[in-house]
């Protein structure tokens, strides 16, 4: 029989808290010294992309003598070396804590710096990624991109400052806000789900399904791109507290066997897992339908997602990110083996067809269990 997690008692669940800090609100860059300093630290190797670093330099000058240095070399999937490179650079300057702004994969650099050197991280997301709130770090080593779960890896403050998403590109925020409810939605029907993170799964993906198209309409709009970046906090929050199923696995599997861009890649394949899943999961659906304004429920769930991209402007299509249809058939083979648990079973022949939707941009289709 299929369970949906989503719909378990209320008196059977396990619900641990996590450590971390949050400091939210527009113009809150203020604190940063005053959470530096609440750290127990006094120097800060800053890191960020090369497209970030004028970000990080303001960062910089305004810790003035507390800012160790700059590490401006944060990539997509966190390559090994890049992270062997930024742990050393820390060592050398004698870092006694790292500042990662940008979105996931500079806080995800930061996490592997945090992984053996115990350095502690304070993040400060410009997008809606939502790793800054989770215990999950990837590496990316020969190809292949491996997770893992270690409470040392969370930062231990995030400054949530709605300013520093303004220049964050439309099209990005859209892709990155997507990504960001596909956390919340796997989350819904996680094997291991829980009532408080059920409500903050639902409340996360309400603002961002509604905070998205607005800035969309008007991209300099202040309190869109904080209702976003709260949905994004509460997505983020789930991401780090359950498991995700058959969505993160085939993200994970393009991003890190074929380099497809990370946001983009969960913004084109998520209606096509949710209609896989929709009739395994039926409670989760018809929350997540309800939570983008949809009446009905379950297997309206992925159609709305799916409007919800096509609307904003996102991309709906494999072949956009560069995908190539002779990789397919490989890129289910990976996802199919080892697979993450799911609450439909995981099928060969039923990702294959899956990604040949995705591949090809077209609505989601009814998936029969």
């Amino acid at each position: 029989m299929m369970h949906d997690a989503s719909s378990q008692s209320v008196v059977d669940f396990v619900y641990q808290a996590g450590p971390g800090r949050v400091v939210f609100g527009a113009g809150s860059l203020q604190y940063l010294e005053r959470e530096v300093l609440a750290l127990g630290a006094e120097r800060a190797l800053i890191l960020c992309t090369p497209e970030q670093r004028s970000t990080a330099e303001a960062i910089a000058s305004r810790l003035g003598a507390r800012a160790a240095g700059l590490f401006d070399r944060a990539t997509m999937h966190v390559p090994m070396e890049i992270a062997r490179e930024a742990r050393d650079r820390a060592s050398s300057l004698k870092a006694d804590c790292g500042i990662a702004v940008g979105g996931g994969s500079t806080i995800g650099l930061g996490k592997a710096i945090a992984l053996e050197s115990a350095l502690p991280i304070l993040a400060i997301p410009t997008t809606y990624a939502g790793s800054e709130m989770t215990p999950i770090y990837g590496l990316t080593e020969a190809g292949l991109k491996r997770t893992g779960t270690d409470i040392r890896v969370l930062p231990r403050t995030v400054i949530y400052d709605p300013e520093l998403t303004l220049t964050l590109p439309v099209d990005l925020s859209v892709a990155s806000g997507i990504n960001a409810i596909a956390h919340a939605a796997e989350g819904l029907y996680a094997r291991d789900s829980n009532p408080v993170m059920s409500l903050m799964a639902e409340e996360g993906i309400r603002a961002l399904g509604q905070g998205l198209p607005s800035i969309v309409v008007c991209s300099e709009g202040l309190q869109a791109r904080a209702q976003a970046l709260y949905g994004a906090w509460l997505c983020g929050t789930v991401l780090g507290n359950v498991g995700m199923a058959l969505h993160h696995k085939l993200c994970h599997t393009l991003g890190g066997s074929f380099n497809l861009p990370h946001a983009q890649t969960h913004t084109v394949v998520l209606p096509h897992a949710l209609a896989y899943n929709a009739g395994a999961a039926p409670e989760a659906m018809r929350r997540m339908a309800r939570a983008l304004g949809a009446d009905d429920g379950a297997r309206d769930a992925a159609n709305r997602v799916y409007e919800l991209a096509r609307t904003c402007g996102a991309p709906l299509a494999l072949r956009e990110l560069g995908m190539s249809a002779a990789d397919l058939d490989r890129a289910a083979d990976i996802a199919s083996s080892n697979p993450y648990w799911n609450p439909r079973p995981i099928e060969r022949d039923g990702l294959r067809e899956l990604l040949q939707d995705a591949f090809d941009g077209v609505p989601p289709r009814t998936h029969e269990l």
